[in-house]
């Protein structure tokens, strides 16, 4: 692995990427899928569903951020 890929954050280059992708465009596109498609169908369970990708599209944006945080040197 090269230095300038890592720069003292905690996760590579590639791997940040993938996880901004699902956390950014993914995930909430999923959810709102879900909520569209659930509710036209009568789908039970569908707000609990949405909820959940919700949260997990938050939590995997505030992990990324977190991880291009720069630790003092």
């Amino acid at each position: 692995m090269d230095d300038e890929e890592t720069a003292g954050y905690l996760i590579p280059d590639r791997v940040y990427d993938v996880l901004k992708w699902v956390g950014l465009i993914a995930l909430p596109a999923l959810a709102v899928c879900v909520q569209t498609i659930g509710t036209a169908a009568g789908w039970t369970g569908t707000d609990l569903t949405v909820t959940i990708l919700t949260a997990l599209g938050t939590l995997v944006g505030a992990l990324i951020g977190a991880s291009r945080l720069k630790p003092d040197a």
